[in-house]
């Protein structure tokens, strides 16, 4: 991004995201998703949804497309059965990094498959848009709970080159890194300096600098990003900061 950023915050709460709830499904969206559109929520960068969402057990997103999306899949509880017309299966748990790249299109089936009534999966899934279309579809995943354990910030996913020897997993988009942390409580965590930062606080709460408290469910959308820190309020906190230095339109 080559234009000139000026700083600034901009707070989203929990409480004011688009909600779809069904018997067997509680999702929340920070950006428009299905029937809920905004025009002017379409987008943060090049980040299109950050859905927070909680599936009860024995259900789940039958088979269903996607095509040219690059989709990121963080579970803070429970556990995920994916499969898809690749021949990829996984079953993503808690510390577990998981990306499909829709690509040319792909089919993909996301499922709870416990049994008993406090057995939901929760979870949060973000796409973002790839640097080119009509790649081959793929599909990767990684487990970095080891480190998670020291409490900064982890890098999960990355198209970016500085992040080439980092053990983490892949996305076709040069311009984007998601990373995640787990601070204990009162642990002090610097965000990316980069031209746009989203961070989404899925566990807990936390101080962000020049903000105030944030709480599990708030994000905040950073322009200009410099670095500010956030400190984790006292149960601790769970965050996700997606790092981009491209933006959509």
């Amino acid at each position: 991004m080559s234009t000139t950023l000026t700083p600034a915050v901009d707070v989203r709460r929990a409480g004011d995201r688009y909600a779809t709830r069904i018997d067997w499904l509680d999702s929340k969206h920070s950006f428009s998703f299905g029937p809920h559109y905004d025009p002017d929520n379409t987008h943060f960068g090049v980040l299109m949804v950050s859905n927070d969402d909680v599936v009860r057990a024995g259900s789940g997103f039958d088979t269903h497309p996607h095509r040219d999306m690059e989709i990121v899949t963080w579970v803070l509880d429970g556990s995920l059965v994916h499969q898809d017309s690749t021949g990829h299966s996984g079953l993503i748990t808690p510390g577990l990094a998981q990306r499909m790249s829709a690509g040319t299109g792909i089919l993909h089936s996301e499922k709870n498959d416990a049994v008993g009534a406090a057995t939901d999966v929760h979870f949060v899934q973000m796409w973002v848009v790839p640097d080119e279309s009509g790649v081959a579809p793929g599909y990767e995943q990684l487990d970095i709970s080891s480190e998670l354990d020291g409490g900064g910030l982890v890098v999960v996913a990355s198209g970016m080159g500085k992040h080439a020897s980092d053990r983490a997993i892949s996305i076709s988009q040069r311009h984007a890194a998601l990373y995640a942390a787990r601070p204990a409580a009162g642990a002090v965590v610097s965000l990316p300096t980069s031209p746009l930062a989203h961070l989404f606080v899925a566990r807990g709460a936390v101080d962000l600098e020049g903000v105030g408290v944030l709480q599990a469910g708030d994000s905040a959308r950073v322009t200009a990003s410099d670095g500010r820190t956030l400190a984790a309020g006292p149960d601790g906190a769970e965050v996700l900061v997606w790092e981009m230095h491209a933006t959509l339109g």
